[in-house]
């Protein structure tokens, strides 16, 4: 029973973990199958064949998952930077005009209501310890939240979902490289990439807490369009160099 109740315990940590970065994992998987889809829905307009497609397909997979990743990283890096710089700044502010800062606490509870002993009370509470003093500063003076998740993290599942999540349009024309298909390549391409849409517009639905035929719709449309797009563009480019 133990070593069971250890096991749940342990697939619990892991399922709240992953439901902490699942924003991350949902907006790259949607950049991932996007830009992957629009490079193989332009190459197909611009009429080539499956072997460049993988090339271009695998280039811009990476590539591109890289750069989001790396983008993820350091913009979470930076909220952590920057909220830390201000922490500081509070504590020596403390240190050295504990009268003035001690003033905007009770400013701070006047405004929400406080007042008379109560107010003094709170104000007193609040500022006989010098982090939770910080703290309500942090959050109530600069509203700033303390970014709890790994940047590391962050980037990382980022680049994970984009790669998996995009890996989808390029799995039937692998096949094909493979095992030569039929003329229908770009037709399974989409409806692969139409299932892996709606995994993540399902996926969606938890982190905006929406409708999930809502967030289903929006990512099939938002692909096709990006398809559509990329398809002529990539057929009229064709047609203009051909000539």
């Amino acid at each position: 029973m133990a070593h069971s109740e250890h096991n749940i315990h342990k697939s619990n940590t892991f399922i709240s973990k992953f439901e902490n970065y699942l924003g991350e994992f949902v907006y790259g998987g949607i950049d991932g199958c996007v830009t992957t889809f629009a490079v193989v829905a332009g190459s197909v307009g611009a009429g080539l064949d499956s072997a460049v497609i993988i090339i271009l397909g695998f280039a811009n997979l990476f590539a591109d998952g890289f750069a989001m990743s790396i983008g993820a990283y350091l913009s979470a890096k930076s909220e952590i930077d920057n909220y830390n710089k201000h922490k500081q700044l509070e504590y020596w502010e403390i240190e050295n005009m504990p009268d003035t800062e001690k003033q905007e606490i009770r400013d701070i509870y006047i405004n929400k209501g406080f007042e008379g002993e109560l107010l003094e009370q709170v104000v007193n509470v609040i500022i006989s310890n010098k982090d939770r003093w910080v703290d309500v500063m942090m959050k109530e003076e600069l509203e700033m939240m303390e970014e709890s998740r790994s940047p590391f993290y962050i980037g990382a599942v980022t680049y994970f979902s984009f790669i998996l999540i995009g890996l989808i349009p390029l799995l039937v024309y692998v096949w094909d490289f493979i095992n030569p298909m039929t003329s229908s390549t770009f037709m399974w391409s989409s409806i692969f990439t139409a299932f892996g849409f709606i995994i993540v517009g399902v996926l969606k639905t938890h982190v905006t807490e929406t409708s999930v035929w809502r967030g289903i719709a929006e990512t099939l449309v938002l692909g096709a369009i990006a398809a559509f797009v990329s398809y002529y563009v990539g057929d009229l480019l064709e047609h203009l160099i051909s000539k």
